[in-house]
C-alpha cells in the first residue's frame, strides 16, 4: 500500500534555509519528528512505518550534509524507497545574501568551513545540486520570515486547516512563585482584597459573594474593560505568527481571590470556537 504524500516527508536543503523551523513547526501538528537520521537507516524506519510497527502516524525526516557521507548514500536511498512509497522529499534553499546573513546574525560557522561563511554557502550549494534536482518540491526561504514559512508550508503541503490555539489560563498567588511557564503575566494584587473582610476572607473566588465584590468594584470594571481590549489585540498576532500554545497567568497575593475571579472572567470572554481553553486555579486550596 503507498503512503500517502502528506504522511512522510523527508526535508532536506541548504544549512540555514529553515529546516529547523519547518521540523518543529510539523512537531505541532503532529508529526513525529528525527533530525539528521542516517540516510542508511531511512529504509528501515520507512518499512517498520508501512507495517505499522511503530506506533507513529506522521513522520517528518530532516536530513543534509550533515551527515558524513550524505552527498553518497542518500541518492541511492532515495532511488529505493521511491520504488515502493510515494513519500515526498522537501528542499529548502534560499539566496547566498540571505544565508550569509543568517549565519552572521547567529555568530554560528558553516558546517563545511570555518573560514569563510560564503565560501561554505556556495560549496554547500554546489554539492547539494544532486540532491535538490530529486526533490519533489523547493521552497526557496530568502524573503520569508519564520510565521511566513510555516504559512507557506502549511498551505503548500499540509491542505489542512491550522490547529487553534491552546490556551492555558493559570490563576496563581505571588507568595507561591509565578508559573515558569508563563507567555503573558497579569498581576491583579491592586484590585479590593477580599482576604480583609471577614465575611468573606474563608471563601474563595469561586464564591458568589467573592465574585460580587470583586467584580463589582469599579477598579475591577476598568480593568477587565482593559485587559479584554488588550488580549482581543494579542490574540489574532499569536495566531497570525503560528504560535501553537499559549500560557496567560493572571496572580494576585495568594491565589484564591482575585486572581481566580479574573481567570474565569478572562475564560468566559475568549470565544472557545476559536481556542482551545484550559483553566487552572493553581493555588486556590493553599
Amino acid at each position: 500500500m503507498m503512503l500517502k504524500d502528506d504522511r512522510f516527508l523527508i526535508i532536506t536543503g541548504l544549512s540555514g534555509s529553515g529546516k529547523t523551523v519547518v521540523s518543529h513547526f510539523l512537531e505541532d501538528l503532529g508529526y513525529y519528528c528525527v533530525d539528521n537520521l542516517p540516510a542508511k537507516l531511512i529504509p528501515t524506519f520507512v518499512d517498520l512505518w508501512m507495517r505499522k510497527e511503530v506506533e507513529i502516524d506522521k513522520v517528518a525526516l530532516v536530513v543534509d550534509i550533515r551527515e558524513h557521507g550524505f552527498l553518497t548514500t542518500f541518492p541511492k536511498v532515495w532511488e529505493d524507497i521511491r520504488k515502493k512509497t510515494s513519500l515526498r522529499l522537501i528542499f529548502l534553499d534560499a539566496s547566498d545574501e540571505t544565508l550569509v546573513k543568517r549565519f552572521s546574525e547567529t555568530r554560528r560557522p558553516h558546517p563545511l568551513t570555518s573560514k569563510s561563511i560564503l565560501q561554505g554557502v556556495r560549496l554547500e550549494r554546489k554539492r547539494m545540486a544532486p540532491v535538490k534536482k530529486m526533490a519533489d518540491e523547493v521552497i526557496d526561504t530568502s524573503a520569508t520570515n519564520i510565521s511566513e514559512l510555516k504559512e507557506m508550508f502549511g498551505r503548500r503541503f499540509l491542505k489542512r486547516p491550522r490547529p487553534r490555539l491552546q490556551v492555558a489560563i493559570i490563576s496563581f498567588g505571588y507568595k507561591y512563585g509565578i508559573p515558569l511557564d508563563s507567555d503573558l503575566i497579569f498581576d491583579t494584587r491592586f484590585l479590593p482584597n477580599p482576604f480583609y473582610l471577614e465575611n468573606m476572607r474563608e471563601k474563595n473566588g469561586q464564591h458568589p459573594d467573592v465574585r460580587n465584590f470583586i467584580l463589582g468594584a469599579n477598579e475591577t470594571k476598568a480593568f477587565l474593560a482593559e485587559l479584554c481590549r488588550f488580549i482581543h489585540f494579542l490574540m489574532p498576532q499569536f495566531v497570525a505568527e503560528g504560535k501553537t500554545h499559549l500560557v496567560i497567568a493572571i496572580g494576585c497575593t495568594g491565589g484564591r481571590h482575585r486572581s481566580v475571579v479574573i481567570a474565569d472572567k478572562l475564560r468566559d470572554y475568549l470565544p472557545k470556537q476559536k481556542y482551545d481553553i484550559k483553566i487552572f486555579h493553581r493555588d486556590l486550596f493553599k
